[in-house]
């Protein structure tokens, strides 16, 4: 029978069709990245410390700076992270009444006298060192007592990302690619805008889960897309290019963060790209590969003229009669038959499914909170943002020089377990030594990012056509489950020392390296069709137990014939 991968040798394997859908969708990447960890700027907790009327009274006499009245009126307290400035109590008392003169706030109370003084809960909202600038944080007064809803944003957003993904990708595996990516996006940009206009904290929660929804099962549906329409040496190129945009919007967020002082309309900016990507209905075609799944024969060759027309290629007249015509009852699955439990059908399906989702919950933990740990470390937060993006941009170009030379077993065992020792080194680093710790956790940051982009690739070339969406977005749920976790594990566990979460960041990728080496290599292995493709790679194998078969009941029959 013939195969897709035999048409595309006439259709063009990676001719200027796929070259333009891929340059596409790549942009599909950028504004995911901005949702993905945008928290660490929509959600920036800033210097903060108790408003208190009477000393917003002396300051606006005085004429004092913020700093100027922390200095004067605010006790230090000991943290996880040293002496600070206390953010969640203030001085009972009456500040007219104390003889606080305008002339010199340094020198007026010292430390020791603050520190003896009664002490009493945060009544009167709080005092923002965020001059200019707005998060939802700052809005809804999320600090103290509260700073756990700010969790709550980005595990609303993963709770979305969990339902999401599972139910497009079935919608895409059953009704089409680009039907799913279309709606998808008309849904992204209306949850967006809703974000970004809610009226309160509740409300926000809600229409992130819905935005989590489609952003993350529309940027699956591009990936698994686009794979579907190249030949087979060319899937990792495709699906680190596709990824490499993801670092691309990494490098671009902080910018447009800088600019964009107001979480509200960086909401905006983000959902706009969704919108626009509505017009490739008139750009992008369905998957010709979806399509011969589903038994659509005669609208998989027009498409499939039409990539190989743009390719200035034509088929052959044998070509066309064989996919048209040829009828292999075992190759035929129709998705509808699909189901989540093929995903668990055969031991070899089991493995993938489990391996590849610790992978996915492992990278989701380490990945976020390695990023959303810039938020919580002071300095620059614009700048740390950066640099530590710039840091990703090697990963892709790792991967390419790795994966076709070496593998994709050996570099994805070895990106895991290189970020798990740069985050247990980190840990343990004295913050004196603050280049040699910043080094060591940019290379824990390089190997996560690398395994985070390998992980959806190999995911991808494991699972056959049939359920190749499906497979994908049940996997990359425990990335869901990771984005839920990794606020919780970062923040809740830095207030009881700052670096204990390298440790379970450290751990974790270690154990995702080993259970990589168990998965066996695709370099190079045509995408499997359907589930027995799994268990039998070589695609001669059902033949020969055909035959094996066949020979074994002659045998029988010339034996039986013996004995009469």
């Amino acid at each position: 029978m013939t195969t897709f991968e035999d048409i595309l040798e006439e259709a063009g394997k990676f001719g200027r069709c796929q070259m333009r859908i891929v340059s596409i969708f790549c942009l599909v990447s950028i504004p995911f990245s901005f949702v993905y960890v945008g928290i660490v700027f929509q959600g920036f907790t800033p210097e903060h410390w108790c408003r208190d009327p009477g000393v917003i009274e002396i300051r606006e006499r005085c004429g004092w700076s913020l700093q100027d009245a922390r200095r004067a009126t605010v006790p230090l307290m000991n943290s996880s992270t040293g002496v600070t400035y206390s953010q969640c109590q203030k001085l009972d008392m009456d500040w007219n009444a104390t003889g606080l003169t305008c002339d010199n706030p340094e020198s007026e109370l010292t430390q020791a006298q603050l520190s003896t003084l009664p002490m009493t809960g945060c009544t009167d909202s709080w005092e923002y060192d965020y001059e200019g600038r707005q998060s939802f944080v700052t809005e809804f007064d999320l600090v103290c007592a509260d700073a756990w809803y700010v969790d709550m944003f980005q595990a609303a957003l993963s709770v979305g990302f969990l339902v999401g993904s599972i139910a497009i990708g079935y919608l895409a595996d059953k009704y089409g690619r680009m039907k799913s990516f279309l709606m998808t996006n008309f849904f992204i940009g209306v949850t967006g805008i809703l974000v970004a206009t809610s009226p309160n904290y509740i409300a926000l929660l809600v229409f992130r889960v819905l935005f989590g929804f489609g952003v993350k099962g529309g940027w699956m549906v591009g990936y698994v897309l686009i794979t579907e329409l190249v030949g087979v040496e060319y899937r990792r190129m495709v699906g680190v290019t596709y990824q490499l945009f993801f670092s691309l919007g990494i490098l671009i967020l902080p910018l447009l963060a800088y600019f964009i002082p107001n979480w509200r309309w960086l909401q905006v900016v983000f959902t706009i790209p969704y919108i626009c990507f509505l017009t490739y209905y008139w750009f992008i075609p369905e998957s010709p590969r979806w399509l011969l799944s589903q038994n659509k024969r005669n609208e998989a060759m027009e498409i499939t003229k039409a990539i190989a027309k743009e390719n200035k290629k034509t088929l052959s007249k044998i070509i066309e009669v064989q996919s048209l015509h040829s009828h292999d009852e075992h190759k035929i699955y129709s998705i509808s038959t699909a189901s989540f439990m093929d995903l668990f059908k055969t031991s070899k399906l089991r493995k993938f499914t489990f391996i590849l989702s610790f992978n996915w919950f492992t990278s989701a933990v380490v990945y976020q909170g390695l990023i959303m740990r810039l938020g919580i470390l002071g300095g620059n937060v614009y700048v740390d943002f950066l640099i530590s993006g710039i840091v990703e941009l090697p990963a892709a170009f790792l991967i390419l020089l790795t994966i076709e030379r070496i593998g994709r077993r050996l570099p994805f065992a070895a990106a895991n377990i290189v970020a798990g020792a740069a985050c247990l080194i980190t840990a343990f680093i004295p913050d004196s030594m603050f280049w040699l710790k910043s080094a060591v956790a940019c290379v824990g940051r390089l190997g996560i990012t690398m395994a985070f982009e390998m992980v959806v690739f190999v995911n991808t070339e494991l699972y056959p056509t049939v359920i190749r969406n499906l497979g994908v977005s049940v996997c990359s749920t425990l990335c869901d489950i990771g984005g839920i976790v990794a606020p919780f594990l970062l923040y809740r566990l830095a207030v009881i020392w700052l670096e204990l979460p390298l440790i379970i960041f450290g751990a974790l990728a270690f154990v995702a390296g080993g259970l990589v080496l168990l998965l066996p290599e695709t370099k190079g292995v045509p995408l499997p069709e359907t589930i027995d493709d799994i268990e039998c790679p070589n695609r001669l194998c059902s033949q020969l137990q055909g035959s094996r078969f066949l020979s074994g009941n002659l045998l029988h029959q010339f034996l039986g014939n013996r004995k009469a």
